[in-house]
């Protein structure tokens, strides 16, 4: 309405009054203006500072779009952790000299808590098998069986120094340890105790530091895709009664049938192989109840790839019975490998990343 009035008329006492008030609303206008000012140019450093929220989201969003992410799930003791860690050492910076020697209260923890195991599992073994005989650690043994039992069960572990490292050396080579550890799939006996106690001389030296190589056999407990191991006779440590190949069956199938998942690429990782190698020789696949329709062909080489061969089909199997008609499709690969093979890895992660690379391709039609 202001705009629009003629002030140039300037005719008799209406024009006059009507133009002070014009000015009264104009001093009022401008006192407000004067208190709403700080407002403003609140409102416009706020402004600022969404708009630069704005721009680095859609920033940080374009950058993520060259990013492949990795979901391992597994088993306890299934290899995850280790994985991780070749990552680290592949493709990233690796452990520089202060990780490394974080990692020796770790590896002298591993020790004693392996040893324990061993020594206990000998003692449990005695008393529930017929030939018990063969579990009995010598009369001399016995003292330092109990001594290291004792140390294993604390929560702080004390340095390893060149005289309890003898002492271990000397239990592990007691033939009822050997005998135990033979067995070890009845306890939970880590991959890696014959690399620790084979390197005990090392691990005792006053000024160790960690190689990578110890790093990767170090063992912390985490918890947490998709690996698979080859532990088909063996317990879980979370849950003895259950068998470990049982529950990754389980966990596989779970994770196949989340909507969360639809869309994701799968590689599984058919883990340990070496192990995989040297206990199919001696233990027979079908004592999972899952491969109990497994028939072995012979022995050696042989048998190695037929009961792998066996094992890769049945997750095949696994995967499209869980996965809907319209998600077949998606990129499924199965990889067998052993984590601790540095060059394997590296292969193994050039695949996936081959494949993942080619899957985008085809997702966005240039394939």
């Amino acid at each position: 309405m202001i705009a629009e009035i003629d002030l140039q008329g300037g005719k008799g006492a209406r024009n006059a009054d009507f133009a002070a008030g014009i000015h009264a609303e104009k001093d009022d206008s401008a006192r407000n203006f004067d208190r709403q000012q700080p407002l403003n140019e609140v409102d416009a450093e706020e402004n600022i500072q969404a708009a630069e929220i704005d721009r680095r989201i859609a920033q940080e969003t374009k950058a993520e779009q060259h990013i492949h992410k990795l979901l391992l799930l597994g088993a306890g003791e299934s290899g995850k952790s280790t994985i991780f860690k070749q990552i680290r050492l592949l493709f990233q910076t690796g452990f520089d000299e202060v990780e490394l020697k974080s990692y020796a209260s770790v590896i002298h923890a591993n020790v004693y808590q392996t040893i324990k195991i061993l020594y206990d599992g000998a003692k449990e073994l005695a008393q529930n098998d017929p030939s018990s005989s063969k579990y009995v650690v010598c009369t001399e043994n016995k003292d330092i069986g109990e001594k290291l039992s004792e140390i294993g069960s604390k929560m702080d572990y004390p340095y390893l120094t060149k005289e309890i490292a003898k002492e271990i050396t000397t239990l592990w080579n007691d033939p009822a340890i050997q005998e135990t550890y033979s067995h070890g799939n009845k306890l939970q006996v880590p991959d890696c105790a014959q690399y620790f106690m084979e390197n005990l001389e090392r691990f005792s030296e006053a000024t160790y530091v960690p190689t990578k190589e110890d790093v990767l056999h170090a063992r912390v407990r985490t918890t947490g895709v998709v690996e698979i191991q080859f532990r088909y006779d063996q317990l879980l440590f979370e849950d003895e009664t259950k068998n470990r190949m049982m529950e990754t069956k389980e966990l596989f199938e779970w994770v196949l049938k989340q909507s969360c998942f639809e869309k994701s690429s799968f590689m599984l990782f058919l883990n340990k192989f070496d192990i995989f190698e040297k206990k199919i020789q001696k233990v027979p696949l079908n004592v999972c109840e899952w491969f109990k329709d497994y028939q072995p062909v012979g022995s050696g080489r042989q048998e190695v790839e037929h009961a792998y061969e066996f094992v890769k089909k049945k997750y095949e199997e696994l995967y499209f019975q869980n996965s809907k008609p319209d998600r077949v499709d998606r990129a499924f690969k199965i990889y067998r490998t052993t984590v601790l093979d540095q060059k394997l890895i590296k292969k193994t992660f050039k695949l996936v990343d081959e494949t993942l690379r080619r899957r985008n391709l085809i997702e966005a039609g240039l394939l």
